[in-house]
């Protein structure tokens, strides 16, 4: 990419911390740019001449568009293969975008309605019932990542950081941040305070904590 490339996305929101990290990790210049709830709105025109389905984060760059953060986290990794972020060998990658899709569709479900009620707030999502269903859901998709952590030496898929490190990364650090009872998971402690000795993700990860 010739010049920087643009992120459309409020910093707060996990999936536009997922490209920012993402580009860190690969020494990319970008832009970050703030949209979403609080900020330009994603529903104006401009926006869903971008993405119709008005969600952030959006990347430009001097190829064209590209929405839907998984996508554009492996978009970015394949630009610059020896990274390592994304391996080339058929099944290492395989194994990455398995962790990756399975963050996106098994584990992301589970925790919305109870990351909602108690961080958020929002007043549809406050039946207690429902919020705890939420965390034992959540609680449980969790165990199945300290199991692969048992087993890992360091990362989820071995030695390397790869990008189901940063999908997951993130998604460690919203259940450690989300007011909740957390079972004793070591594995993924151990994996937490490896991963903040990387400065994406202190920066990105650690909601900018040290």
């Amino acid at each position: 990419m010739a010049t920087p490339c643009r992120i459309l996305g409020k910093a707060s929101s996990i999936n536009v911390r997922k490209v920012l990290w993402t580009c860190e990790e690969l020494g990319l210049a970008y832009q970050q740019e703030d949209w979403g709830s609080g900020f330009q709105s994603t529903h104006s025109p401009e926006f869903l001449a971008l993405n119709p389905n008005a969600q952030v984060p959006v990347l430009i760059d001097d190829a064209g568009v590209l929405w839907e953060s998984n996508s554009i986290c492996r978009y970015l990794a394949n630009l610059h293969p020896g990274s390592g972020l994304l391996p080339i060998a058929p099944r290492a990658r395989a194994l990455v975008e398995q962790w990756m899709d399975w963050q996106a569709t098994e584990l992301n479900p589970t925790w919305s309605y109870a990351f909602m009620g108690l961080v958020r707030q929002h007043p549809a999502c406050q039946e207690r019932e429902r919020i705890d269903a939420s965390l034992m859901a959540w609680n449980a998709k969790m165990a199945i990542l300290e199991q692969q952590l048992q087993h890992a030496k360091g990362y989820v898929l071995g030695e390397d950081l790869s990008l189901a490190d940063i999908v997951l990364g993130l998604s460690v650090n919203r259940w450690k941040m989300t007011p909740m009872e957390h079972p004793d998971y070591p594995a993924i402690e151990a994996y937490y305070e490896r991963l903040s000795l990387r400065p994406g993700f202190r920066l990105h990860g650690r909601n900018g904590t040290p």
